[in-house]
């Protein structure tokens, strides 16, 4: 591997017009056939195999009138404090406002009269309206939606307190800024640890182009397969993430060579050879996680994990093959500050003794309790983990300032908690006379629960063979009796169905929440199981050993599990909650444990890839294992701190949104790397690699002849660099790190 890569370098590095044209050409490409794809399709989330998901397709088929997919809105509207809506004055106010909401648009195809359809509160201060669009709520526009809020003005205007929820309503615009902050922070780091512009600006290019490329591709694809606007959101995410390190690796690694006294076009094709090969193996690990994401078996979420990945090849892609023809762009711009510092004398820079040579020779001094203060502190916070409770937000989880909160507390205030989550109950058999049975006893049934505050009668379709029923829970829809709820009405389904005969199903929005939220935890044990496994099978091959893969493994999760410790107690609990401006606390959104867990571990395994196997090229080189420790440790330990620092900043910047969602993955993805960079790569594993000794470079004999050997370390290239030389920064020589490690 070293060997093919170093061979792209040079090749790369000297035909650098010919590279980089032949990316501009992707770009084009995949632009154009952007320009001309018919866009995204419908986001609607389908959940294979569970219930609720068998029951909307039911629905779908017996009742496709009802299946219709015209965007909606529930208009909500409160009399003044004292006052009833049936006064002559608010009776009039709210005839007003909903002939506004008619009047308001085009695709606007009918509004319902609150008091002909009874939707007014038992306490006559409240009551809603439905708006039905003709369109769907993709296809509305600014003037559709901007009338709809002139007409909630033009209420609120009469006195009466008007909100509304819906899909009709206008999306919130998605600001950038946290891209665009995370882009800024990530130049500012680059810079101040490269000392160049051409250095610090060369990962922030690459990683542009690589999304960019990405982005078109997903965009062109998303018509002919299907895609959903969802799908470039992860990829964007970790495009950005994996170009930036990549490319920081590969750069370092370049400078390092030049400070060892190659020539540009030896030092970019060795630094491809080795820093790349390291690339390669990382992006695939990453590969593995995100590809895994499949076995959870929703769709959208393999879209995702699929889209995301090929994100990430292209970030490889890109990483070793315009990296090198950029860098002979760029010549001696790209080193920086180095070219001062490897022109220093020998003496004066083996005398110089850095924060990383200070920490790893404590850690090598002290190794058992480095161990263990990083194993019982990510222990410690992992403890609230074991409290995690999933969910799907709603519009209870929306901010408090928001006209859907506002109408979401308002219908439950009046109608009762259990009025925003409905269930909807479908009963079914190819014979009427039996569905009008199973239907008579399922509501009979239902009324008796203690938990029912209403149960509407069954409706049927034309063929009389289906009938709906909805029950309005008395509690609220997130809540753990209202799950209990939904477990008891599918229980007493089965004894209705051995009665009758007739199949029960329940679903609605609440049902299929609970469903999502079933299913991701049923998936994430073996979904872990399945990444881990290939992970360490790929990091066997990387390293040649059982137990640098098999302690990597076990680092993750420990940073994984005190990240999603950290995250039920502010996001559930509400620890700290004021400090990130968090307004609601509730259960940790469904996918946020897997997504965690995905993206975590490809960045946790690039941080392993890129510290060790400094480390363990060094010990193939003749180091004893000590000794490799140090110096990898000092070689590569700038390179994963500013990658770390790079990608907490930018996930940080999330932790401002608005959006609960994004301001929980922000939060959850900043702990989650900080763990994992500064606490297990940093401690844990030269700790546990100082316990080891020769043992972590040990491989079976009969594995070792039945594995390929893909020398990431460039063992098979020339001799690496004069016994003396300088490393990266003008690291001190390895005469210097054997004294270090004696001492």
């Amino acid at each position: 591997m070293a060997t093919f890569l170093h061979r792209i370098g040079r090749a790369a590095f000297a035909r650098r017009r010919l590279v980089v044209l032949l990316w501009v050409l992707v770009l084009g490409a995949t632009g154009a056939a952007a320009a001309s794809s018919s866009g995204p399709q419908d986001t609607a989330v389908t959940l294979p195999g569970t219930e609720a998901q068998r029951a909307n397709d039911l629905l779908a088929e017996k009742f496709p009138a009802a299946s219709a997919d015209g965007a909606s809105a529930r208009v909500v509207v409160r009399a003044p404090a004292g006052e009833k809506i049936s006064s002559a004055a608010n009776r009039q106010a709210l005839e007003d406002t909903l002939t506004g909401a008619k009047e308001s648009s085009p695709r606007v195809a009918q509004v319902s009269d609150p008091f002909t359809d009874k939707t007014v509160s038992a306490t006559g201060t409240t009551a809603y309206a439905q708006v039905t669009y003709t369109a769907k709520d993709t296809d509305l526009t600014d003037a559709d939606h901007s009338g709809l809020d002139k007409a909630l003005e033009s209420g609120r205007d009469h006195g009466l307190a008007v909100e509304a929820s819906g899909n009709a309503l206008e999306a919130p615009v998605e600001s950038h800024s946290a891209e665009v902050i995370g882009f800024a922070l990530a130049a500012v780091i680059l810079f101040i640890t490269f000392g160049s512009l051409a250095a610090a600006g060369l990962p922030l290019l690459t990683a542009l182009l690589g999304v960019g490329v990405t982005m078109c591709a997903i965009t062109a694809l998303s018509g002919p397969l299907g895609l959903s606007s969802s799908t470039s959101g992860l990829a964007t995410m970790l495009g950005i993430a994996v170009g930036i390190d990549y490319a920081l690796f590969i750069v370092s690694r370049y400078r390092a060579e030049r400070a060892a006294g190659h020539d540009a076009r030896e030092a970019a094709a060795r630094a491809n050879g080795t820093a790349g090969s390291a690339v390669v193996f990382a992006g695939l690990t990453v590969v593995i996680a995100l590809a895994g994401l499949a076995v959870v078996n929703l769709p959208i979420l393999t879209t995702m994990g699929l889209a995301a990945s090929g994100a990430v090849v292209v970030a490889v892609l890109v990483a070793v093959t315009l990296i090198p023809a950029l860098l002979g762009f760029f010549g001696e711009r790209a080193r920086g500050r180095s070219r001062s510092r490897s022109a220093q004398r020998p003496s004066a820079r083996a005398g110089r003794t850095g924060l990383a040579q200070r920490w790893i020779s404590y850690v090598l001094r002290k190794p058992v309790r480095v161990l263990l203060l990083a194993v019982v502190g990510l222990g410690v916070l992992a403890v609230p983990a074991t409290k995690l409770e999933l969910g799907l937000p709603d519009d209870g989880s929306k901010a408090t300032s928001s006209t859907q909160r506002k109408a979401y507390d308002m219908l439950s205030e009046s109608f009762g908690p259990g009025f925003n989550g409905p269930l909807t109950v479908t009963v079914d058999h190819r014979d009427a006379d039996a569905a009008h049975d199973g239907a008579e006893a399922m509501g009979a049934a239902l009324a008796k629960l203690p938990d029912v505050a209403t149960v509407t009668p069954a409706a049927f379709n034309k063929a009389g063979d289906t009938a709906i029923i909805t029950v309005v829970p008395k509690s609220a829809p997130s809540s753990d009796a209202t799950k209990d709820l939904v477990g008891d009405i599918r229980s007493m389904g089965q004894g209705v169905a051995k009665d009758t005969g007739a199949r029960s199903m329940v679903t609605g929005t609440t049902a299929l929440n609970i469903d999502t939220s079933d299913k991701f935890s049923a998936a994430l044990v073996p979904y872990l199981a399945l990444v881990v496994g290939l992970a360490v099978l790929v990091l066997i091959l990387v390293f040649r050993s059982v137990l640098v893969p098999l302690k990597a493994a076990l680092g993750f999760l420990l940073s994984v599990m005190a990240a999603l410790g950290a995250l039920v107690a502010v996001f559930q609990w509400g620890w700290l909650k004021d400090l990130i401006g968090l307004e609601q606390t509730g259960p940790v959104m469904s996918l946020m444990p897997i997504l965690l867990v995905g993206i975590v571990f490809g960045l946790a395994m690039d941080y392993q890839v890129f510290l060790v196997t400094r480390m363990r090229e060094a010990h193939v080189h003749g180091a004893d294992a000590r000794t490799a420790i140090t110096r990898g440790f000092r070689q590569s330990s700038m390179v994963v701190t500013v990658a770390a620092l790079i990608m907490i900043t930018v996930f940080a910047g999330f932790v401002g949104s608005h959006d609960p969602m994004m301001k929980g993955l922000g939060f959850g993805l900043a702990v989650a790397v900080a763990f994992d960079a500064f606490v297990v790569r940093m401690a844990l594993v030269p700790a546990a690699l100082a316990l080891l000794g020769e043992r972590a470079w040990r491989l079976p004999g009969w594995l070792d002849r039945i594995l390929p050997h893909v020398d990431i370390e460039g063992e098979k290239l020339a001799p690496a660099e004069p016994s003396q030389a300088p490393g990266l920064h003008g690291q001190p020589s390895p005469a210097a790190d054997r004294e270090h490690s004696r001492r």
